[in-house]
């Protein structure tokens, strides 16, 4: 598992809280990846991997797709921890 090299940005506020859901779940960012572009969103690792460190910002299709995936709600995306 690759360790974060830098801090999180200010892009996005759910970038930190799709990683710890995703982790939780034992997802691997490919497997996510993958399953993200099954449900019809066209998204490459690295922005995958911005969105999470929040260097990136999110669209609203895909915080619906990313929270189907996840088997969360939207909202708790946005939950902060």
């Amino acid at each position: 598992m690759k360790i974060r090299k830098n801090k999180l940005g200010n892009k996005n506020v759910i970038g930190a809280q799709i990683t710890r859901i995703r982790k939780t779940k034992g997802l691997k960012q490919k497997e996510f990846i993958s399953f993200l572009q099954v449900e019809g969103l066209d998204i490459n690792p690295t922005s995958v991997s911005k969105l999470e460190g929040q260097t990136r910002q999110v669209t609203d299709k895909e915080i619906i797709v990313i929270a189907k995936v996840l088997g969360v709600l939207p909202a708790e995306l946005f939950l902060q921890e």
